[in-house]
């Protein structure tokens, strides 16, 4: 048993570049609560966060921006290579993070909590788990995977991958290994396979929303299997300007959600969304033009904003195409104003704008919950 009653918690880890992250956005889209401990870690040490002021006495004023953010690269480059001073962040992050995924833990109402960490074995945060699964790949993948999503030169990458702890260790203390070195089919039977050994949740259908003047619609969340419906809406919808395959949308699955929009049966809009670090971000957001916006609209963004608060989000950022970017009275009726990144005020608000936004569009912002959940670290 886990130390959270009523929750089963899965804890996840495995070396670099071997889908971590992949294999917890399927477990979210197959109903599981994720936490990503690596990304809590980063903002435990943020401006004015706990864990500030402790890194700069113990490391120097040097690893400090002149925005007064640590720079977390001149941070890693010295822990990377110093495992005393490794030891020492470590010291003062663990803790934190530990109590900020005891508070995400306890105030979430899924029964199925999954924890990513990728030194989950190396502390103690595995001893709270039910049960350990762990992500691996052949090492040329991983290389490659470093290379091509990092832009690291061929020594780097390698570098990276062995300073790491042995991958077989880990494999050893699984309950559960997923091969990440085939297709993202594959990982999606892995992965589903693995998760209908633990849970007794089945998908959904299309949750029922509200009924508008133009007839009633209905929101539907995006499965593996709509992958070509995804695919068509996309290509569709943005008039050219993203053209998706099936085999393109199978992998924006392993960073995206998909809510699909109905009208009298037929699918009239789509948004990609993600929810990281309690930020959540709506990259892609096209409505048909053939049916009423606003109403169209406020379905879809009022789901959104449902499913997000249902993840503990603190606030929602969406990035519009100029089609639904002109569209400024709408958007304020429902909440939303015009932003820039840098004026979000939150630093973690800030760096999700910043690492998100794609580009020609416009961000646009609403607060979803005046508490912010992780004060109290």
């Amino acid at each position: 048993m886990s130390n959270w009653p009523g929750k089963f918690v899965i804890g996840l880890t495995g070396n670099i570049a071997t889908g971590k992250s992949v294999v917890r956005r399927m477990l979210e889209h197959l109903g599981a609560y994720s936490i990503d401990a690596d990304a809590l870690a980063h903002r435990a040490i943020s401006k004015g966060a706990p864990g500030y002021q402790s890194v700069v006495d113990t490391f120097g004023r040097w690893i400090v921006e002149k925005d007064e953010e640590i720079d977390r690269a001149k941070l890693g480059d010295l822990v990377f290579n110093n495992p005393n001073a490794l030891m020492q962040l470590e010291a003062i992050i663990h803790p934190l993070v530990g109590q900020a995924v005891d508070i995400l833990i306890k105030r979430s109402s899924h029964p199925i909590i999954v924890i990513e960490a990728i030194k989950l074995l190396e502390g103690s945060l595995h001893e709270a788990c039910d049960t350990i699964w762990v992500t691996d790949a052949p090492e040329d993948v991983r290389i490659e995977r470093l290379m091509r999503k990092r832009n690291l030169r061929r020594k780097e990458a390698l570098q990276r991958i062995h300073a790491q702890n042995s991958q077989q260790d880990k494999n050893l203390a699984a309950d559960v290994v997923i091969k990440n070195n085939g297709t993202y089919d594959d990982l999606w039977k892995q992965v589903t396979t693995a998760w209908k050994q633990i849970s007794p949740i089945g998908d959904t259908g299309p949750v029922m929303i509200k009924t508008a003047k133009t007839g009633e619609f209905a929101v539907q969340r995006g499965r593996p299997r709509n992958s070509d419906v995804i695919a068509d809406l996309v290509t569709s919808l943005s008039q050219g300007r993203k053209n998706m395959t099936k085999d393109d949308v199978m992998e924006a699955f392993g960073e995206n959600a998909y809510l699909l929009l109905q009208m009298n049966n037929q699918f009239v809009g789509l948004a990609a969304w993600q929810v990281e670090n309690l930020v959540a971000r709506t990259t892609d957001l096209y409505i048909s033009p053939e049916i009423l916006l606003e109403p169209a609209l406020d379905t879809l963004v009022s789901e959104l904003e449902r499913a997000s608060q249902d993840l503990q989000c603190e606030a929602s950022l969406v990035f519009l195409p100029p089609e639904l970017a002109v569209h400024e009275d709408i958007w304020k009726r429902l909440g939303y104003e015009k932003r820039t990144p840098d004026s979000l005020g939150i630093q973690a608000w800030q760096d999700a704008a910043s690492e998100s936004q794609p580009e020609n569009t416009t961000l646009i912002f609403k607060q979803l919950r005046q508490d912010r959940i992780l004060r109290p670290i």
